[in-house]
């Protein structure tokens, strides 16, 4: 039963991240330079605020690529 040894696998990686991005919501809050970083687009209205974390997103998008790069070896 070789499928079900590669769906535990899959189940498992998918947990790791979910537990991951958690933390990382849960942190994001409280990092100092979070809302403030190069490339963060904020518009601001008289009724409505648009916010996108660009520079977090690339920032977050990095670590990620080289903890996966690490593990993969």
């Amino acid at each position: 039963m070789p499928e079900f040894n590669l769906f535990g696998k899959t189940l498992l990686f998918f947990g790791i991240v979910l537990i991951i991005l958690g933390v990382i919501f849960l942190l994001a809050g409280k990092l100092p330079f979070s809302g403030r970083l190069p490339g963060d687009i904020v518009i601001q209205r008289k009724n409505f605020i648009f916010y996108f974390p660009l520079g977090l997103c690339i920032l977050i998008s990095i670590i990620l690529t080289i903890i996966f790069r690490i593990f993969k070896h």
